[in-house]
């Protein structure tokens, strides 16, 4: 298999989750992406730090750029906000080798996540979650290359 190629089965799951699941997926990669950055910031492995931030920063990225701000605009300047926050604490760690910044950024994601799952048990309560159709979107694209095999 090739190193950095996408695993199959991720990829296949990446391509039918819904809109509201791959967004959770999105938080999932984001944290995964912080610890190994904090893990690899403890062992001095700078290089690999740097690179699991960047994956971090750049599911952050596709979280903010992906919202619609025409159904909830209020909602998604805060969330907007919260975002940036969170990708300038990300850009801090990453120049400044210091935990603490992508530390507090996986408090905020794992509250972020936690909301989300919360909003995905409402939706499927009510019956209201539906899948849209069957294109890649950035989001997708986003997640499949952050969460390749090689992670």
């Amino acid at each position: 298999m090739i190193p950095n190629a996408p695993n199959p089965y991720l990829r296949t799951k990446i391509l039918t989750a819904s809109p509201t699941e791959l967004r959770l997926m999105l938080y999932e990669g984001a944290i995964k992406f912080c610890r190994q950055g904090a893990d690899m910031l403890a062992k001095k492995d700078f290089e690999a730090s740097y690179n699991a931030i960047m994956r971090a920063q750049k599911i952050v990225l596709e979280l903010s750029t992906s919202l619609n701000h025409d159904i909830a605009p209020e909602l998604c300047d805060k969330l907007s906000a919260l975002y940036t926050f969170i990708y300038k604490k990300l850009v801090d760690a990453n120049m400044n080798r210091q935990p603490a910044p992508i530390e507090e950024s996986i408090k905020l994601l794992e509250y972020e996540k936690e909301t989300w799952q919360l909003l995905m048990k409402k939706l499927n309560d009510t019956h209201a979650a539906s899948g849209d159709g069957h294109a890649i979107t950035g989001a997708q694209q986003t997640a499949i290359s952050s969460l390749s095999r090689s992670a």
